[in-house]
């Protein structure tokens, strides 16, 4: 696990929240940003410097009437700044590797311009352990499997299957629910699914309603 941390109490407190809709961070899954907004740039410094700690963090649709300060989604996912770079226009380039899901507590009145809420992680204490999980999902991957061809083949989209079918099912699905674009509600029930045998649950049925349906967008294509 990222930075070592083994139980509640190697986490942070109080954690700052970048809240981005539509976008999922999953223990042990690696998301890839690129921040340019000052507010942000200026959360990343501070996370340099100390925890290097961010949590993920979608917003609750039409909860809140002050656009600039949205309610936040009840739980995200802390993720550790394992990969930066500065670009010479003053971006930064980052690899966020997920650490471990909290819940979202009091949102504290602090005078950065970047948000800070306290996090609550104990209802996602078994995030941080690596306990074989791979080895239980693998023996029914095969209605994923499936599940996901068609809605590839739905979508006109293309992955590598030799990957796909190698991979650890906990990582493939993890991976999954994090590329494929679903929209914020579907990736806020993957993340919010309590297991991993949960999350392959709520991931093969929005495959299989998905590839079911009519689709009206252009053919698009995934990394």
């Amino acid at each position: 696990m990222p930075g070592n941390y083994r139980k509640l109490g190697d986490l942070p407190l109080v954690i700052p929240v970048f809240p981005l809709d539509g976008v999922l961070l999953l223990p042990g899954g690696q998301l890839p940003l690129n921040i340019f907004e000052p507010r942000y740039l200026n959360m990343l410094d501070d996370a340099m410097s100390g925890e290097r700690i961010i949590g993920m963090i979608q917003t609750r649709p039409h909860q809140s009437a002050d656009i600039q300060t949205p309610a936040l989604a009840p739980v995200g996912c802390a993720g550790r700044v394992t990969s930066f770079a500065e670009t010479s226009d003053g971006r930064y380039l980052i690899t966020l590797t997920g650490v471990c899901r909290f819940r979202a507590g009091e949102e504290l009145p602090v005078r950065t311009p970047y948000r800070q809420v306290r996090a609550d992680f104990t209802p996602y204490e078994p995030d941080l352990r690596e306990d074989g999980a791979s080895e239980r999902t693998a023996a029914d991957i095969d209605r994923l499997l499936a599940a996901l061809r068609r809605y590839l083949d739905h979508r006109g989209l293309a992955i590598d299957w030799g990957d796909a079918e190698s991979a650890p099912s906990d990582a493939l699905i993890n991976s999954l629910a994090m590329a494929l674009p679903f929209d914020p509600l579907e990736k806020q029930a993957l993340l919010e699914a309590e297991t991993i045998f949960e999350r392959k649950a709520t991931l093969t049925a929005l495959l299989e309603i998905d590839a079911a349906g009519t689709d009206d967008d252009e053919p698009t294509s995934i990394q």
